[in-house]
């Protein structure tokens, strides 16, 4: 794909936007590959976690041995399912895990309430099913038997907010390998799975009980839990990072400032864990999702404020305003809680822009 096309792109797949980091691991790998697999998996190790060696920059902060727990899962052919908070990059992992593993992202299903095995498997094209009856022609494959049938990754996200009998019908497929289609005969009645297929589903923790997996899916799968980052630094670099690559993508020529960038980290690091250490009585923890990603996302939103409606940088009085949204929801004690942040942590806190941090405070709604 061209870079004209890729960059008008709104968010470009893993495969597109590190094609030259695939392309230059493929191009060096010598280790042996799972049947199937575009990369060894010490390559595949090195796309997610990163090689400064060969120019690959690490995607996301998870423990190597995680990561290698996650490829040998799948290079077995068991599934994988990766649980924990929201905002813990657990879909980012899947994209890259799977971009590392088939060269191909974007066989995804998205769990919800509405979803119907047919969405997930296969249709049908009912005028050519009227005119012909059922035929392979008339069949309209969805991801799953995408996959199946070229031996790809398929990514199932939010698993548990899909009905049961949905998520029961991957039983086959995962320990079978076999997709039965019943309206169709001789081969093609049965679709059995090329080398390479596998699925990576994803859950988040405040779902759980929502769809509760059965046993005999969950038996199934693998699980690794991805935790949110522990390290200041690391997320601090990390939401940098981001935030400077979608500011570039939105034509702003200003990186979130440092101190901003550190009010802003510091803040969801002390409102998720409900004040930080010392923090005085009655700093409870928020209700709101206050993730890693959601940092990523407030990052980019000061920068796009302040250079679209003043052409500056992102300021204090800025970073209020925006993290005022992803903190007051529709939780009205969250509004409180974060108004006695200010009035308890921040004001305490020493440095010019944490005063000006604080002087900004009549923005919050």
């Amino acid at each position: 794909m061209s870079k004209t096309k890729s960059a008008a792109m709104q968010r470009p797949p893993a495969e597109i936007q590190y094609a030259g980091e695939l392309a230059r691991l493929a191009k060096s790998d010598k280790a042996p590959r799972p049947p199937g697999w575009a990369l060894s998996l010490n390559a595949a190790r090195a796309f997610i976690g990163g090689d400064e060696a060969l120019g690959i920059e690490r995607k996301v902060v998870a423990p190597a041995a995680a990561i290698e727990r996650m490829l040998v899962t799948l290079a077995t052919g068991r599934g994988l399912m990766l649980v924990g908070e929201p905002g813990t990059a657990k879909s980012m992992l899947s994209e890259l895990l799977a971009a590392a593993v088939c060269g191909q992202s974007t066989l995804t299903i998205q769990g919800g309430a509405s979803i119907t095995e047919d969405q997930i498997k296969y249709s049908w094209n009912y005028a050519l099913l009227i005119n012909d009856g059922p035929s392979p022609r008339a069949l309209v494959p969805a991801p799953l038997y995408h996959g199946m049938r070229d031996g790809l990754i398929v990514r199932f996200e939010e698993i548990t907010r899909a009905p049961l009998e949905v998520q029961d019908c991957l039983l086959g497929m995962l320990s079978d390998r076999v997709m039965a289609v019943p309206e169709l005969e001789n081969e093609h009645a049965m679709l059995y799975a090329r080398e390479g297929f596998n699925i990576i589903a994803t859950a988040n923790t405040r779902d759980r009980g929502v769809n509760e997996m059965s046993a005999a899916l969950k038996r199934r799968f693998d699980f690794e839990t991805v935790f949110p980052i522990l390290d200041f630094g690391h997320e601090l670099a990390l939401v940098e990072q981001a935030s400077a690559r979608l500011l570039e993508r939105s034509g702003i020529p200003h990186r979130l400032p440092g101190p901003i960038l550190d009010l802003l980290v510091s803040t969801f690091r002390d409102l998720r864990s409900g004040g930080g250490k010392g923090a005085p009585d009655g700093m409870d923890k928020l209700a709101a999702v206050m993730s890693t990603a959601e940092a990523v996302n407030v990052a980019h939103a000061v920068g796009v404020r302040a250079w679209f409606l003043e052409q500056r940088a992102g300021n204090a009085a800025d970073l209020v305003d925006c993290i005022a949204g992803t903190v007051v929801k529709d939780n009205q004690d969250d509004r409180a809680k974060l108004r006695r942040y200010f009035e308890q942590r921040v004001a305490r806190r020493e440095g010019e822009h944490w005063r000006e941090y604080f002087n900004a405070r009549h923005r919050l709604p």
